[in-house]
Formats: structure tokens, sequence, C-alpha cells
């Protein structure tokens, strides 16, 4: 049985894409931090299971999240996040006669409308698809990352992942991401973490191939460095 878990707070606009990307999925569990806009209604008229909470934190919630699924698969997605068909039949395929405990996805991350090939957005693998009993999140919110006992293979396919709805939204999502990750930083951090974070993105690992967009999305993540080193020296 495979069952597809998400958190979400306040999703209506994307959850239905996300939802009918997971049709092939035994189950999909939807657990919701009070959202007012909808997301709720909505996930339930697809047919998902919906639990309601408070909100713990990203590393917490999505353990939790995990322990609501009743398969012994699970698929864990964000509501900004839909399966391609490639993947979708990889992981069909897979579980028919699974050869590791884990799979890593590769996600395609979509910015201001463009697909990006390069940088530090490609390719973007996570562990996402794990036997429920051997994962468990582990990290530092907001950075999360499933944590597995057992061996772990790579997917085929893509994981489409939108992260922001605008330019607005990436920039408020710094500002409220840099205050829950602001760590103590020398001047040395400041001056020399966001240079190497936009010059190993953009220049290293190819991000100018994806032209302005690749330039903006290497530029506010060296912000959000910054940010990260800096706000508790402010």
């Amino acid at each position: 049985m495979l069952s597809a878990v998400i958190i979400t707070r306040d999703e209506a606009d994307r959850i239905e894409a996300c939802l009918r990307s997971l049709d092939f999925c035994d189950e999909v569990v939807v657990l919701d931090s009070v959202s007012t806009d909808g997301t709720v209604e909505r996930a339930l008229a697809l047919n998902a299971r919906v639990e309601s909470t408070d909100w713990p934190g990203f590393v917490a919630q999505k353990n939790r999240a995990l322990s609501a699924a009743r398969g012994d698969w699970v698929l864990s997605v964000d509501a900004d996040e839909t399966v391609g068909d490639t993947l979708r039949e990889a992981i069909i395929r897979e579980l028919a006669a699974p050869r590791a405990d884990a799979y890593r996805l590769c996600r395609r991350n979509v910015y201001l409308g463009r697909p990006l090939r390069g940088g530090l957005a490609w390719p973007d693998r996570r562990v996402r698809l794990a036997r429920r009993d051997k994962a468990r999140w582990e990290g530092r919110d907001p950075h999360d990352v499933l944590v597995v006992d057992g061996n772990v293979a790579d997917l085929g396919g893509e994981l489409v992942h939108v992260p922001y709805r605008s330019l607005a939204d990436h920039l408020a999502r710094i500002d409220r991401y840099t205050q829950i990750d602001a760590r103590n930083g020398s001047l040395l951090d400041l001056f020399f973490r966001p240079m190497w974070h936009f010059a190993r993105g953009f220049v290293f690992r190819g991000g100018f191939r994806d032209g302005f967009p690749g330039l903006l999305y290497a530029s506010l993540g060296a912000l959000y460095v910054l940010l990260k080193w800096g706000r508790r020296r402010l």
C-alpha cells in the first residue's frame, strides 16, 4: 500500500493540481494547519483524508504526517509539487518489486514560469519515497530532510516544483524563513558565504544558462544566505 502525505496551510490555489497528480496512490493524507482559504474543502472534494492540527514546525509536522500514513510505503510531497507522468510510472513499476528502502526523486524547479536547467535548482534530488517504518524527518527548520535506515536508490522522472507564486512571494518567504533560520555569523560569514552561494550556483553549476530567471534565483539565494547569517547581528 502506498500513501501520499502533504502538509498544508492556505494552499487552496495549489492543492488540487498536487492531489490530482497523486491519484495513483492508495491513500492521500493531508495534514492541515488552520487553513482558512478553502484548502480543506478542496482536499476533501478530491477524496483526500484530511486531519487538522496545530503548527509545531516543519520537521515535527512532517513526522506527524508520516505517522498518520497507513501504507507500507510513503510518498511525501509538498502542496507546490506535482508528480510528473514519467515519475508516476517509475514509482508504480518500482514498488512492484522494490530494490531499495527509499528513493531519491529529481525535482524540476520552475521559476518565473521557466523550468530551471542549472544552478542549485537542478538537479535537485530529494529522498521522498520510503518504507514508512524506516524513515523519519530530521533537520533544522525550515530545512527538513528525510533520513532512512536502509539503502537509497534513484528514480527516473520528475517531481515538478513551483516554489513561489510570484517574486513578491519569494521575497516574503526569504524574510519569513531567515527569521526562523537566523544564525550567529562573523563578518567573514557575512562577506564570503553569500558570494560563494552566488558563485557556486550561477557560475560553477551553470545557473547562467537560465538567463534572467537564473540570475535572479541565484541573487535572491545569496540574499537569503546574507540575511540568515546577518539577522542576529542587526
